[in-house]
């Protein structure tokens, strides 16, 4: 696993050069910033409880608490150095799987307003992640 808790992987070429553990950091921090490191934790645990039936490389995501923050380590294939993550990559599927579970909790506890905020994410824009229902569209 590679610990991470920064904004990693990130190439010199911009918002193609992100890997998969850089895509996690970006919506990690988004989320932080409004709802805290404390309640990020508790939604990401959340997300991967539901989307690992489906993906089980996500329990490989460990959450800890250190002092007053929250710490994440996410599984080592999240990153590639100076590789961009492709749609058909494990990783990359099985981030797709996290973020929509995110979505549904982020729905679920804020509406749809916070998740029109992490749509217009730049490196996060034009991936192709669903952070909301069909129906909820």
């Amino acid at each position: 696993m590679a610990a991470m808790n920064e904004t990693p992987g990130a190439g010199e070429g911009g918002e193609g050069d992100l890997d998969t553990a850089a895509l996690f950091a970006i919506v990690w921090e988004a989320i932080a910033e409004v709802l805290g490191t404390a309640a990020t934790a508790a939604i990401v645990r959340r997300a991967v409880g539901r989307a690992a039936t489906d993906s089980p490389e996500l329990v490989d995501i460990v959450i800890r608490r250190e002092k007053l923050e929250y710490r994440y380590t996410l599984p080592h294939a999240w990153s590639h150095a100076a590789r961009p993550a492709t749609p058909g990559e494990r990783a990359h599927v099985a981030f797709r799987a996290l973020v929509a579970e995110i979505g549904r909790l982020l729905v679920e506890l804020t509406g749809t307003v916070f998740i029109g905020r992490l749509e217009r994410i730049p490196e996060l824009r034009g991936r192709g992640l669903l952070w909301r229902a069909k129906e909820a569209n």
